[in-house]
């Protein structure tokens, strides 16, 4: 029988600090909302984070997919809405965060391993 895992701490660093960024950027998206233009694209997003990160954890390369696309979708929609101020002070912080959050997914640690390792 499969088991699945909601973490996988045998990964790197940098893939398991993205896991957990995606759960939390997921259920922050679902309680306070995600900066987008749509409810879909949102909706979109929120699931794509969850559901990636889970992939990831899991080692499928479906789900490192699935979190880049999110986590750029995510990073691009607070760009597209805010504009400018996406670069002030409150909006800063969101953009630091899901901008670290690509950043992790994008490492080359992160690439490397899921090149090799994912199914």
């Amino acid at each position: 029988m499969r088991e699945y895992k909601f973490l996988n701490q045998h990964q790197p660093q940098t893939l398991v600090i993205a896991t957990l960024f995606c759960y939390i950027d997921a259920v922050f998206g679902f309680l306070g909302g995600v900066v987008t233009t749509s409810t879909i694209l949102a909706l979109v997003t929120i699931v794509g984070l969850a559901v990636g990160g889970f992939g990831i954890a899991n080692e499928k390369k479906w789900g490192y997919a699935v979190a880049v696309g999110a986590a750029i979708l995510q990073v691009g929609g607070l760009i597209v809405v805010a504009g400018i101020s996406a670069f002030g002070f409150p909006l800063i912080l969101n953009l630091i965060f899901e901008g670290a959050l690509v950043a992790l997914l994008l490492h080359p640690e992160s690439r490397g391993y899921q090149r090799i390792w994912f199914k």
